[in-house]
């Protein structure tokens, strides 16, 4: 046999741990030990993906099971790159039985960050209930109620924040949702650096609301 094939550089930094988070949310591990699979219906998170693991190979296209529209995919391979996201946690087939990761403390906010681009998100709204109060909300979605608790458990351990997690009735997933008070603490830790790695539209979404509310410069 060949010896293994290394294309994935394995050291942590804020554009690899973003990398990890994307593929624990969008991410599929072929359970051959090797493939990998990145699905998105935005291109620019598989541009991201590929450029903070140094990915060459070609974005192609798939048929979403859900939709039926064709969105982006790119597929690789790297028997390295996938013994060692086994040894931090992640694992085939892993949507509903994920649990902890073992992220290093100093790039928890980048995996988190990557997590929310792929799982995560952010809505605002002016609460009828009363005049000029304008709410909104930053969501971590998953499959895995441990592994939400989890995420709930590391955000409060940083920003002593702790969020409140829901499953609504017919709904295969959970939601940790923090609200506006919390939220103001929390999104200047995911955008601590604006040349970090991100997606866009997330992060123009948020600067908008910040904006309204005259929180221009948080992030």
């Amino acid at each position: 046999m060949g010896k293994p094939q290394h294309k994935v550089r394995i050291k942590w930094s804020p554009e690899f741990s973003y990398a990890i988070g994307l593929l624990t949310t969008d991410g599929n591990l072929s359970s051959d030990g090797r493939h990998f699979d990145f699905t998105s219906q935005d291109p620019e998170q598989i541009k991201n993906l590929m450029r903070c693991l140094g990915i060459k190979n070609k974005i192609g296209k798939k048929i979403s099971g859900q939709t039926k529209r064709r969105i982006a995919r790119v597929q690789f391979g790297d028997v390295n790159f996938y013994r060692f996201l086994l040894t931090i946690g992640l694992m085939p087939n892993k949507s509903k039985i994920l649990t902890s990761l073992d992220i290093p403390d100093k790039y928890f906010f980048d995996f988190l960050r990557g997590h929310f681009d792929g799982d995560g998100t952010f809505y605002s709204y002016w609460d009828p209930r009363w005049k000029s109060s304008f709410m909104f909300y930053v969501e971590f979605i998953g499959s895995s109620k441990k592994h939400i608790e989890w995420l709930r458990d590391k955000i409060n351990q940083f920003l002593t924040i702790k969020g409140h997690i829901t499953k609504g009735a017919g709904h295969s997933c959970y939601q940790l949702k923090y609200a506006k008070s919390e939220s103001l603490k929390l999104l200047p830790k995911l955008y601590h650096k604006e040349s970090f790695p991100r997606l866009s539209r997330k992060y123009l979404k948020i600067k908008e609301t910040l904006a309204i509310i005259g929180k221009r410069g948080l992030i």
